[in-house]
């Protein structure tokens, strides 16, 4: 059991959850965004009600799929704060600050891993890759990194099994479950729902009891924070050389060097966001 007064975060993914296997999921009024919308929002009320039972009276919960509102908030808990909409400061992990520890649920796996469920790193229609220190990271990795410097541990990370062999190699002490296996981009393989949140349950709560144990860690990664960004195309590229800290390294790849990892994923957002500007002017 916790000490009152504890306070935890949940950033919650939707690629990563259960039975999400197609693009008709992923975005408001498309066909199956209500079912990934429930499934999301069951496994999220799980995780809260595990919390609160073990301890902590306070949970916020950052919506951080798409358009960030995809949770069913009326659903929720009366106890739990919610951050939902973007764009907001840090993204998948605004609302973070001051929390003891993270918990990550419905993630998947970085761009390129293969058999994975809508792999890609931040944006799936800008980055192809984001190296940190020279060392390829997903989202689950630049968000514990972030978190980290922020002196959070992220204790608890549940989605697309592929997930493993990053929290064995980065972040061992994250306890990890997985709620499907992959069998291509589109097509994966999960327990029925209620096993799922069986399994959940069970992961949060060695999760807890890992923390009270004091055998979890923050994520260190070296500062300054070396980035580098490869880019779907040239003009993302060329847009991002127009920041003076930015070094263009070829035609899709630019690299910079942050005092943090917090300057690194903040430079990465405005990145982002300036690479979808462009997609919008072209494509119009």
């Amino acid at each position: 059991m916790i000490s009152p007064g504890r306070r935890a975060f949940i950033s919650v993914d939707v690629e990563g959850m259960p039975h999400v296997v197609s693009r008709l999921h992923l975005a408001p009024g498309r066909s199956l965004w209500e079912e990934a919308r429930v499934i999301a929002t069951k496994t999220v009320v799980k995780v809260c009600d595990v919390l609160r039972s073990s301890g902590f009276t306070e949970v916020v919960v950052a919506d951080s799929h798409g358009d960030m509102v995809n949770v069913k908030v009326e659903e929720l808990p009366d106890y739990v704060t919610v951050v939902r909409g973007y764009p907001r400061p840090t993204s998948m992990i605004t609302g973070a600050e001051g929390s003891d520890v993270a918990l990550m649920i419905g993630y998947h796996a970085g761009y390129g891993t293969p058999r994975a469920a809508f792999d890609h790193t931040y944006s799936g229609t800008v980055i192809k890759s984001v190296e940190f220190n020279e060392v390829r990271f997903s989202e689950f990795l630049i968000n514990a990194s972030v978190l980290g410097y922020l002196g959070i541990p992220v204790v608890f990370l549940a989605g697309d099994e592929r997930l493993e062999e990053e929290v064995a190699r980065h972040t061992p002490w994250v306890t990890f479950v997985p709620m499907k296996r992959s069998l291509s981009r589109y097509s994966s393989v999960s327990p029925a729902l209620s096993r799922i949140l069986q399994e959940v349950e069970l992961g949060v709560k060695n999760a807890v009891r890992s923390y009270a144990e004091g055998s979890v860690k923050t994520l260190n990664v070296e500062t300054p924070v070396k980035v580098r960004i490869s880019f779907h195309e040239s003009g993302f590229a060329d847009i991002a050389e127009y920041l003076p800290l930015i070094k263009r390294v070829d035609g899709l790849t630019v690299a910079y060097e942050a005092r943090d990892p917090l300057e690194a994923y903040r430079i990465l957002e405005l990145l982002v966001m300036a690479s979808h500007g462009l997609r919008s002017l072209t494509e119009r």
